[in-house]
């Protein structure tokens, strides 16, 4: 569910009109709606009352600090998979001890500041990064918290660029190694095994996938602890889906129910990583139409916005719906097939291919859907474009929660060369 609806033929966020925000702070620009993301979030934690567990929100999906400043205040860690996510989670003010560092190529440099800042774990993802923890941590006079992110080679019948738990991806230790890997851990002297974690991908639409995996991570922590090990958090990652076109993944109750009918026994505190299920739906992309065009074999509608402000549709082939700001927008005549494509120098940029909208002209604004969750995370300079500004609707009011870029930021940094003759 979410809080953009139409009113007398305008499309909202709350109770604001979407054209109203188009026209002052002028588009593309990102829109969320705090209504949405509150709900979805209570939704999701809620699903697990009666559970120990700690909601750790994936910044990857959405990292804009009011953002991961509400969840915070609603009692969520986060999961981070770079300094810069952890450098933004403290500024929103979450609490060290509620962050989990996860990724396979974290840095010396990262690991410090992991460290000076107290975090509650580090997920592992290789046996060699485990090693250069322990040194980091014996420099620094710590101890480090860590799980290893095990792979258990279960298919999560997702897109392959998102999946991450088969033994052919690059992420977690393959399961046959864990043990060996949990024993080698046990005996470094700056490092504490405290947890297991497991991720197997990103937008599932079944539980299944979940319930497979967790069934072998059950084994494990089992096995772990005849050998001796504490093992006080079971991270079970994120990866739920949302519905963009006609996808019915399961909701929070239901993947909740699955979770701990296979885990709820093992007496951890549960670690989930909810992003997209979050994000995803409580965020839209304005556009508007620059031009229209018919060419020999396609219509094309060229907008203002292209593939370095949002580029699922280019990377994934995803399905972004497409709606009129307003619905007398092209209302005067059938639905036609089109290609919405952006300014972009590359044939690939494009919102959408063969979609049928109904016919608009120039000026007319487009809200390009379900946009929350890795689109501005996403977006590029690419072409020298300046990033669009994020704007947040709170009931009648909105705020610009990040200034749209300006040329001169595209140079901020940058220095002409000069070179003595």
């Amino acid at each position: 569910m979410h809080y953009f609806h139409y009113q007398d033929d305008e499309l909202f966020c709350e109770e604001v009109p979407v054209r109203e925000i188009a026209a002052r702070e002028g588009t593309p620009f990102y829109l969320y709606s705090h209504r949405t993301l509150e709900r979805h979030f209570r939704v999701f934690d809620q699903a697990f009352a009666g559970q120990e567990h700690l909601v750790c929100y994936s910044v990857k999906a959405c990292s804009n600090l009011s953002v991961i400043a509400l969840f915070a205040s609603l009692g969520s860690g986060c999961d981070v998979v770079s300094g810069g996510e952890l450098f933004r989670a403290l500024k929103a003010g979450v609490s060290p001890a509620k962050i989990v560092f996860s990724g396979v190529g974290k840095t010396v440099t990262e690991i410090e500041a992991a460290l000076e800042a107290g975090i509650l774990m580090f997920n592992v993802e290789s046996a060699q990064e485990l090693l250069v923890i322990n040194e980091v941590a014996g420099q620094r006079g710590k101890t480090a918290p860590v799980a290893l992110r095990v792979n258990p080679d279960v298919d999560p019948q997702t897109h392959p660029y998102i999946s991450t738990g088969l033994s052919k991806n690059k992420f977690g230790i393959p399961m046959g190694e864990a043990v060996d890997r949990y024993l080698e851990a046990a005996r470094l002297p700056h490092v504490r095994v405290v947890g297991v974690d497991c991720h197997i991908g990103s937008q599932l639409t079944k539980v299944s996938p979940f319930r497979d995996a967790l069934q072998r991570i059950k084994s494990l922590v089992n096995t772990l602890r005849r050998y001796g090990m504490e093992i006080r958090y079971l991270d079970i990652g994120g990866g739920l889906g949302i519905t963009y076109e006609a996808e019915e993944p399961p909701q929070p109750a239901d993947y909740a129910r699955a979770v701990i009918g296979v885990v709820g026994d093992l007496d951890c505190v549960l670690i989930v990583e909810p992003g997209r299920v979050l994000v995803g739906n409580a965020g839209i992309m304005v556009t508007r139409v620059q031009y229209t065009k018919e060419g020999q074999q396609k219509k094309f509608v060229i907008v203002d916005a292209g593939m370095n402000d949002l580029v699922r549709p280019s990377l994934y082939n995803a399905y972004q719906h497409i709606m009129p700001v307003r619905k007398t927008d092209g209302a005067a005549g059938r639905a036609v097939a089109v290609d919405v494509v952006g300014p972009i120098c590359e044939s690939g940029d494009f919102l959408a291919q063969e979609r049928p909208l109904p016919p608009v002209q120039r000026g007319d604004l487009l809200a390009v859907m379900s946009a929350g969750a890795y689109g501005f995370t996403m977006a590029s300079n690419y072409n020298s474009r300046p990033r669009v500004p994020e704007i947040m609707v709170n009931g009648s009011r909105y705020q610009v929660v990040r200034q749209r870029e300006t040329y001169e930021d595209l140079v901020r940094g940058e220095i002409v060369a000069v070179w003595e003759k």
